[in-house]
């Protein structure tokens, strides 16, 4: 009556899979990228040099007034127009989630290390720390237990934002659900609604055992 059987005929349900491990394996490229160049961002933006943060707040706020799916085509339709570039829809959509994933990462970094209180420093200094120890010691660790559960809530969103990348040809769950409830329109006209919400819940299984993950985190490290 759900139209959820059409799931189960042929290889839809290895199909659907399959599309989901796609946009698994964007988010988790991006994420290796964007999280190591978003933490040097972040240490930068931090820093004192007034030329480099004004360039990289410019660069932060234009990648978040931007909406992804905008990103999307310019760097998969534009950028190939302008100089010639072969990228595929896979490729693209990591540079764009890398690029998302610098610009979100650098500010989280930005604001755990501003929100150690100056007297740390002060104190650190008094004991005799070095500047160098004064991080290693003091500033990291406490940067560490404020990223990690933000750092994975920015790693689900990521996840979520991946089923954008059926718009530009990307054959991923959203794209793969699309082509069975096509398929099956005639024999099975209320597949949408039980396929959509088979990815409702792959989704969902993905993104709560992120979150999951982020509240112990959150609770271990508070």
């Amino acid at each position: 009556m759900w139209g959820i059987e059409v799931i189960f005929k042929g290889k839809n349900l290895i199909r659907l899979l399959g599309g989901l491990g796609t946009a698994l394996e964007i988010s988790l490229i991006a994420v290796a990228i964007s999280i190591p160049i978003g933490i040097i961002l972040g240490i930068l933006m931090a820093g004192r040099n007034p030329v480099i943060k004004a360039i990289l707040r410019v660069y932060l706020d234009f990648v978040r007034i931007m909406p992804q799916l905008v990103l999307l085509f310019l760097v998969f339709f534009g950028t190939t127009k302008v100089w010639g570039w072969d990228l595929s829809g896979e490729v693209s959509a990591v540079i764009v989630f890398s690029m998302w994933g610098a610009a979100e990462m650098s500010d989280l970094v930005r604001g755990a290390l501003n929100a150690i209180p100056q007297h740390q420093y002060e104190s650190a200094q008094s004991l005799g720390f070095t500047p160098l120890q004064t991080k290693i010691y003091i500033v990291i660790p406490q940067c560490v237990r404020r990223l990690i559960p933000l750092s994975i809530n920015l790693i689900t969103r990521m996840v979520k934002t991946t089923s954008l990348v059926l718009m530009i040809g990307v054959v991923e769950v959203l794209k793969v659900a699309q082509q069975i409830i096509e398929a099956n329109r005639m024999s099975a006209p209320n597949a949408a609604f039980g396929v959509y919400l088979f990815v409702f819940a792959l989704y969902f299984a993905v993104c709560f055992v992120l979150s999951i993950a982020a509240r112990k985190l959150e609770k271990k490290w508070s």
